[in-house]
Protein backbone atom coordinates (compact mmCIF):
# COMPACT_ATOMS: atom_id res chain seq x y z
CA UNK A 1 0.00 0.00 0.00
CA UNK A 2 1.01 3.40 -0.81
CA UNK A 3 1.95 6.07 1.82
CA UNK A 4 -0.38 8.65 0.60
CA UNK A 5 -3.20 5.85 0.69
CA UNK A 6 -2.09 4.94 4.37
CA UNK A 7 -2.26 8.37 5.56
CA UNK A 8 -5.76 8.63 3.60
CA UNK A 9 -6.47 5.52 5.46
CA UNK A 10 -5.79 6.97 8.93
CA UNK A 11 -7.25 10.42 8.07
CA UNK A 12 -10.47 8.80 7.62
CA UNK A 13 -10.24 6.57 10.65
CA UNK A 14 -8.93 9.75 12.75
CA UNK A 15 -12.27 11.35 11.59
CA UNK A 16 -14.63 8.64 12.29
CA UNK A 17 -13.05 8.19 15.31
CA UNK A 18 -13.73 12.45 16.27
CA UNK A 19 -17.20 11.83 15.14
CA UNK A 20 -18.00 8.95 17.70
CA UNK A 21 -16.48 10.92 20.27
CA UNK A 22 -19.07 14.38 19.05
CA UNK A 23 -21.48 12.49 19.57
CA UNK A 24 -20.60 10.44 23.01
CA UNK A 25 -19.45 14.60 24.30
CA UNK A 26 -22.63 16.15 23.53
CA UNK A 27 -24.71 13.33 24.67
CA UNK A 28 -23.06 13.57 27.92
CA UNK A 29 -23.74 17.09 28.06
CA UNK A 30 -27.77 16.68 27.12
CA UNK A 31 -27.74 13.90 29.81
CA UNK A 32 -26.00 15.95 32.37
CA UNK A 33 -28.32 18.96 31.94
CA UNK A 34 -31.27 16.71 31.19
CA UNK A 35 -30.45 15.05 34.86
CA UNK A 36 -30.25 11.81 32.67
CA UNK A 37 -27.47 10.65 35.21
CA UNK A 38 -27.92 7.10 33.23
CA UNK A 39 -25.85 4.24 32.17
CA UNK A 40 -24.85 5.81 28.64
CA UNK A 41 -23.85 9.18 30.51
CA UNK A 42 -21.20 6.80 32.50
CA UNK A 43 -20.00 4.70 29.64
CA UNK A 44 -19.27 8.14 28.33
CA UNK A 45 -17.02 9.02 31.25
CA UNK A 46 -15.46 5.93 30.50
CA UNK A 47 -14.97 6.65 26.63
CA UNK A 48 -13.26 9.83 27.82
CA UNK A 49 -10.95 8.30 30.83
CA UNK A 50 -9.98 5.90 28.43
CA UNK A 51 -9.24 8.48 25.36
CA UNK A 52 -7.41 10.75 28.39
CA UNK A 53 -5.37 7.84 29.61
CA UNK A 54 -4.73 7.25 25.37
CA UNK A 55 -3.46 10.60 25.53
CA UNK A 56 -1.47 11.31 28.18
CA UNK A 57 0.18 7.81 27.57
CA UNK A 58 1.69 9.50 24.11
CA UNK A 59 2.52 12.59 25.96
CA UNK A 60 -0.56 14.68 24.96
CA UNK A 61 -0.53 13.16 21.23
CA UNK A 62 -2.92 11.10 19.69
CA UNK A 63 -1.17 7.74 18.36
CA UNK A 64 -3.06 7.86 14.99
CA UNK A 65 -1.18 11.53 14.72
CA UNK A 66 1.77 9.78 15.66
CA UNK A 67 0.99 6.87 12.94
CA UNK A 68 0.55 9.54 10.49
CA UNK A 69 3.56 11.34 10.49
CA UNK A 70 5.05 8.04 9.18
CA UNK A 71 3.79 9.24 5.86
CA UNK A 72 3.28 13.07 6.12
CA UNK A 73 6.03 15.46 7.09
CA UNK A 74 3.20 18.33 6.74
CA UNK A 75 3.25 20.71 9.34
CA UNK A 76 -0.43 21.78 9.08
CA UNK A 77 -2.94 21.00 12.03
CA UNK A 78 -5.20 19.31 10.23
CA UNK A 79 -2.60 16.49 8.06
CA UNK A 80 -3.78 13.69 9.91
CA UNK A 81 -7.53 14.30 10.05
CA UNK A 82 -10.64 15.37 8.13
CA UNK A 83 -11.18 19.00 10.04
CA UNK A 84 -10.43 22.55 9.48
CA UNK A 85 -7.01 23.44 10.42
CA UNK A 86 -8.43 25.91 13.20
CA UNK A 87 -10.56 23.00 14.69
CA UNK A 88 -7.91 20.54 14.35
CA UNK A 89 -5.92 22.63 16.66
CA UNK A 90 -8.24 23.43 19.13
CA UNK A 91 -9.62 20.25 19.24
CA UNK A 92 -8.66 19.54 22.58
CA UNK A 93 -9.05 22.78 24.61
CA UNK A 94 -12.71 22.62 22.96
CA UNK A 95 -13.57 19.14 24.10
CA UNK A 96 -11.71 19.80 27.56
CA UNK A 97 -13.45 22.96 28.52
CA UNK A 98 -16.80 20.98 26.98
CA UNK A 99 -16.22 18.06 29.40
CA UNK A 100 -14.98 20.07 32.29
CA UNK A 101 -18.58 21.68 32.46
CA UNK A 102 -20.11 17.92 31.67
CA UNK A 103 -18.44 17.38 35.08
CA UNK A 104 -19.16 20.40 37.11
CA UNK A 105 -22.89 19.97 35.66
CA UNK A 106 -23.39 16.46 36.94
CA UNK A 107 -21.61 16.84 40.11
CA UNK A 108 -24.32 19.50 40.82
CA UNK A 109 -27.23 16.77 39.05
CA UNK A 110 -26.43 14.24 42.47
CA UNK A 111 -25.63 16.57 44.71
CA UNK A 112 -29.60 17.89 44.21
Amino acid sequence: MKSETKLTLIKIIHTLIWIFFNFVIFYMLYAAIANKLDLWLWIGYGFVFLEGLTLLTFKLHCPLNLLARKYSNSQKENFDIYLPSWLAKYTKSIYTSIFIIIFIITIYQILN
